[in-house]
């Protein structure tokens, strides 16, 4: 498995911020998946060959935390809040008009590859409830209507 340059530099500068390799495990699977797309088996053991972990330990690890993935998302992967100040502010309306919108339900891809779409417990903005996360960007204090213009902007993005 052969990552970019820029990948090995920051892997090789974070092992020296950690006490032990096996520290550095998630900031390096979130910059392979970054750079990859998602964590396949290739990724995962060669991230495990290099911590000195098995294959099940690097699986464990991806398996507890919600944004590492083992199978392909969208360019664009929409997390909707739904924990409880998301929820009481319009969390599940917000993701029942996202899965409207995209055509997919929770952990589903639009066909184009643009857009998934999930159902998460909590992004920590619940002051600006509800929330939505789309990949490192945060929009707050969200409607329908404000969601399809969030969409849009990433369509557009997507466009350019």
């Amino acid at each position: 498995m052969k990552f970019s340059q820029q990948f090995e530099s920051r892997f090789a500068e974070m092992l020296t911020h950690y006490p032990t390799k096996r520290s550095v495990l998630v900031p390096t699977l979130l910059y392979a998946q970054d750079e990859v797309g998602y964590l396949h088996d290739d990724v995962i053991a060669e991230l495990g060959a290099r911590l000195e972990l098995t294959v099940l330990d690097v699986r464990n690890v991806i398996s507890y935390y919600s944004m590492l993935t083992t199978k392909p998302r969208g360019k664009f992967n929409v997390q909707v809040c739904t924990n409880i100040a998301c929820l009481l502010r319009g969390g599940e309306e917000l993701l029942a008009h996202c899965e409207k919108k995209l055509g997919i339900g929770h952990k589903g891809t639009t066909p184009d590859g643009l857009f998934s779409l999930e159902e998460v417990e909590c992004i920590g903005a619940c002051s600006w409830a509800p929330a939505v996360q789309v990949n490192y960007d945060f929009h707050e204090d969200l409607t329908p209507e404000k969601m399809d213009g969030v969409l849009e902007n990433y369509r557009s993005k997507a466009a350019q």
